[in-house]
C-alpha cells in the first residue's frame, strides 16, 4: 500500500511539473509576440513585488510614456507613437511579465503543499528548489536583456538568446524529472537499445542548438532579409557571408551568416528526425517510444515548414509566434523520446 500511495503522489507531482511546463511553453509565446510587437522595452522599470500593478492613472500613464520617449527605440521605430499607441505595447509586455510572475506562484504553491504534506522524497526535494531558484534567476536574466536597450533601438541578440536558451534550460529539467516520476524506468524500454538512445541524444543536442541559432536570428532581424527559399536571393551562401572579421563573430553578428546557418542547422535536423525514425524501426520498442519518435517526426516537419512559411511571408506575427512556439514543442518531443528509451530497472 506505501508503495502505491508514493506512486500516486509521484504522479500528481509529475502532473503538476508538466503544468508548469505547459505555464513556461504560454510564455515562450508571450514573449515570441512581445518581441515581434516590439514591446519588450514599453516598460523602463522593473519590481519584482510591485510589478504587478499596471498605471492606473493617466498622471501614471503619462509618466511611463516619457520614460519610453527618451529611449533610441521610441526615436528611431515609433516617433509617432501617442499615448494610446504605447498603451498597446505596454500592455503585452505587462502580460508577459505578469505570467512569469504567475509561474513562481504555480510552482511555489504547490510545491509547499507537497512539502508540509511530506509527499516530496528526500532525493527530489534538492532538484525542486534548484528549479525555483533558476526560475527566479531567468526573471534576472529578462531585466538584464531589456536593459541593453535602453542605450540603443534594439535589445543586445547574445542577451535576448541567452535569456531564451535559459528558459529552455528550465523547461527541460522540469519535463525531465516530470516525465521520470510519470514512467518510472522500470516501464522503459526493455530492449537493448542504447545506440539509439545515443542517437536521440545527439539529435536532441543539434535541436538545441538549432534554437540557439534561431534566438541570434530573432536578436538581428535577420529574418526580415533573404525572404526566399530554398536559395537566399538566387546563391546557395549568401554574399557576405563571412564579411565580418575575427571570422566567428560573423555567427552571432553577421544577419546572413546567421540567417544561412539556421536554414542549414534547421534542414539537418530534419533529415537527421526522418533518418532516425526509418532507422528506429528496425529495433522492436516499447509504444511510448515508438509513440516518441513518431511525434517528433511530424513536428519536425510542422516546424520546418512554419521557418520556410514565416521567412517567405517576412515575418508575420502570427507565424513567427507559431515557429516560437513549435520549437519548444519538437524540443519536447526530443525530450519525450529521449527519456523513453531508458534503461529499465534490473
Amino acid at each position: 500500500m506505501m508503495e502505491n500511495n508514493q506512486t500516486r503522489t509521484d504522479r500528481q507531482i509529475a502532473y503538476w511539473l508538466l503544468f508548469v511546463c505547459v505555464s513556461i511553453f504560454i510564455m515562450l509565446v508571450i514573449g515570441g509576440a512581445t518581441r515581434l510587437t516590439h514591446s519588450g522595452l514599453s516598460m523602463m522599470t522593473w519590481d519584482p513585488l510591485m510589478g504587478w500593478i499596471p498605471p492606473l492613472t493617466e498622471a501614471a500613464w503619462l509618466e511611463s510614456f516619457t520614460h519610453y520617449r527618451k529611449i533610441p527605440e521610441f526615436h528611431e521605430l515609433n516617433p509617432d507613437m501617442d499615448l494610446a499607441g504605447y498603451k498597446g505595447i505596454f500592455l503585452l509586455e505587462y502580460v508577459h511579465r505578469v505570467w512569469g510572475r504567475l509561474i513562481g506562484l504555480f510552482f511555489l504553491l504547490p510545491f509547499l503543499y507537497f512539502l508540509f504534506a511530506g509527499k516530496i522524497q528526500k532525493s527530489l526535494r534538492p532538484q525542486l528548489v534548484i528549479m525555483f531558484i533558476l526560475g527566479g534567476l531567468q526573471g534576472v536574466l529578462g531585466w538584464y536583456m531589456v536593459s541593453s536597450g535602453f542605450d540603443n533601438p534594439h535589445v543586445s541578440q547574445y542577451r535576448l538568446t541567452a535569456h531564451l536558451m535559459a528558459a529552455f534550460a528550465i523547461f527541460a529539467y522540469i519535463f525531465w524529472v516530470a516525465i521520470g516520476l510519470l514512467y518510472p524506468r522500470s516501464e522503459a524500454s526493455l530492449y537493448d537499445v542504447k545506440p539509439l538512445r545515443r542517437m536521440v541524444g545527439w539529435l536532441t543536442l543539434l535541436i538545441t542548438v538549432t534554437i540557439a541559432a534561431g534566438g541570434f536570428v530573432a536578436g538581428l532581424k535577420a529574418g526580415f532579409t533573404y525572404n526566399t527559399f530554398p536559395l537566399m536571393d538566387g546563391r546557395f551562401i549568401p554574399e557576405g557571408y563571412g564579411m565580418i572579421s575575427p571570422f566567428y563573430l560573423n555567427f552571432f553578428e553577421n544577419m546572413a551568416a546567421v540567417q544561412f546557418n539556421h536554414r542549414i542547422l534547421a534542414e539537418l535536423v530534419l533529415l537527421c528526425v526522418a533518418g532516425l525514425w526509418f532507422h528506429a524501426k528496425k529495433y522492436e520498442l516499447a509504444d511510448r517510444a515508438r509513440l516518441g519518435f513518431n511525434l517528433m517526426l511530424i513536428m519536425a516537419v510542422v516546424q520546418f515548414s512554419l521557418g520556410v512559411a514565416t521567412l517567405l511571408l517576412v515575418v508575420p506575427v502570427s507565424l513567427g509566434v507559431a515557429h516560437q512556439g513549435g520549437s519548444m514543442l519538437l524540443f519536447s518531443t526530443a525530450l519525450f523520446t529521449l527519456s523513453s528509451l531508458r534503461p529499465a530497472k534490473v
